[in-house]
């Protein structure tokens, strides 16, 4: 065995997260800036992007091949070299006619990557950290992918914003998919060296087809055979409801012109909006969210969370209704929403770590997370469709009706999270602050 590191996990956690977090958002939602600047329309975008959330949904197939072939770190650095070139690759494809059919399959192809790197990376984080340092590190931890997704929807898409002024729209997103292959490059070269092996991420022994495939098939049957497994998926479905519809819709809001019921922003305003009043908010949301559990326990602080994950989605409507032209309030606005999702998003996550506690816990958050993803991706690809069926709703005679009804719309969906929560069970004691000595690894 290789000797063990002994850094900080604060030096691993940051940029696992941040890699796990740029990919996974690169995909569903740059993907959608893109598209949209690239001139596509907002039912086939949502429609065909909302395809690409597949290999989350329906990675628990080889999730479990992650667990018994090779070591998590072993993966992790595998796939985020594969990450790097297939960005380079949408960068190259861009300029081509054929450049949405293109970058689509190559965006299929980073999800698969991206999706088997979640795997790696989330059974390596529960595989090198005691239960109570997850619960302690689990803010920093989703802080850090939150950062990772707005180094995409943020500085990325500002960078594009500003190079659109200066050439064509094309060459700008070009650059800017060459400059995430190189952060990609240097993350994967940064963990080379600073990426912790751990002796509960020793290979598994040799083993016969047979032994693979009936390990395969107990993955299934033990998560499937869970206490609570029909009121746990339905938490992992439909707590993030919601947002599921508000992701595909809100970043054409603020970039469709003002007489079309948009804000009228430019590329490079989202990016400025996102990059820095967000990234606070969201950082100091995660980060806050994650102590309140260490000390008071996930039970207790899961309906709390739950409203501040779905209140401040009330901001959109209101901008959708006065559609302000200040920046400032615009900044305030979304800093409150990023504030109160870092912060009740922490919930979640824990929750997913709750639940798949017990043999093969690598494969079974895999499992976790799968739901999830097809909780965003069914109600992601009707969203286009829904938008333009409840646009043709018109009150008072407005003819810009349709953002301000979807966002309503939005938030009495958000009361699918509410009944989730009253149903879901989680134990009063998990994610405390323990007073006896941790288990030795």
């Amino acid at each position: 065995m290789t000797k063990l590191h002994t850094y900080n996990p604060i030096s691993w956690i940051s940029t696992l997260y941040m890699a796990e977090g740029l990919p996974y958002f690169a995909v569903n939602v740059l993907a959608v800036i893109l598209y949209t600047r690239m001139g596509i329309g907002l039912k086939e975008m949502a429609f065909f992007t909302g395809w690409l959330y597949l290999p989350w949904v329906i990675k628990p197939f080889w999730s479990p091949f992650v667990d018994i072939i090779g070591t998590k770190r072993r993966w992790i650095l595998c796939m985020q070299l594969f990450i790097a070139c297939t960005l380079a690759a949408i960068a190259f494809l861009l300029p081509f006619s054929f450049f949405f059919a293109g970058t689509l399959a190559v965006f299929w192809i980073m999800a698969f990557c991206s999706a088997t790197h979640d795997i790696a990376a989330d059974g390596f984080y529960m595989l090198a950290l005691t239960e109570n340092d997850q619960a302690r590190y689990v803010g920093w931890r989703n802080t850090f992918y939150r950062i990772g997704s707005l180094l995409g929807q943020g500085g990325l898409v500002f960078l594009a914003g500003k190079l659109e002024e200066q050439s064509s729209i094309t060459m700008a997103w070009s650059i800017t998919f060459c400059i995430m292959s190189v952060i990609f490059m240097v993350i994967y070269l940064y963990h080379l060296r600073m990426l912790p092996y751990t002796h509960n991420d020793a290979p598994r022994s040799s083993r016969s087809p047979r032994d693979i495939i009936v390990e395969f098939g107990n993955t299934f049957s033990t998560f499937f055979a869970k206490k609570h497994i029909l009121t746990a998926l339905l938490f992992m479905l439909f707590y993030r409801f919601g947002e599921a519809l508000m992701l595909k819709v809100s970043a054409p809001f603020l970039l469709a012109p003002t007489v079309e019921g948009g804000l009228g922003l430019s590329t490079a305003d989202v990016g400025i909006i996102n990059g820095t009043v967000g990234v606070i908010a969201l950082l100091c949301g995660g980060i806050i969210g994650g102590m309140c559990i260490a000390t008071g326990g996930l039970k207790k602080w899961l309906w709390p969370m739950a409203l501040a994950l779905t209140l401040p989605c009330g901001v959109y409507c209101w901008m959708a209704m006065s559609q302000p032209s200040s920046l400032v309030a615009i900044n305030v606005a979304i800093g409150f929403e990023q504030f109160g999702y870092g912060f009740g998003f922490t919930a979640f996550m824990l929750y997913l770590i709750y639940f798949c506690e017990g043999p093969f816990k690598t494969s079974h958050y895999a499992f976790c997370t799968a739901f999830m993803a097809l909780g965003m991706m069914l109600p992601g690809m009707a969203a286009g469709w829904i938008y333009e069926k409840i646009a043709q709703i018109h009150i008072f005679g407005s003819t810009s009706q349709g953002y301000i009804n979807y966002f309503w719309m939005v938030m009495i969906c958000s009361l699918t999270t509410y009944a989730v929560c009253a149903m879901v069970h989680i134990s009063p004691a998990f994610g405390k602050k323990s007073n006896s000595h941790d288990n030795a690894r």
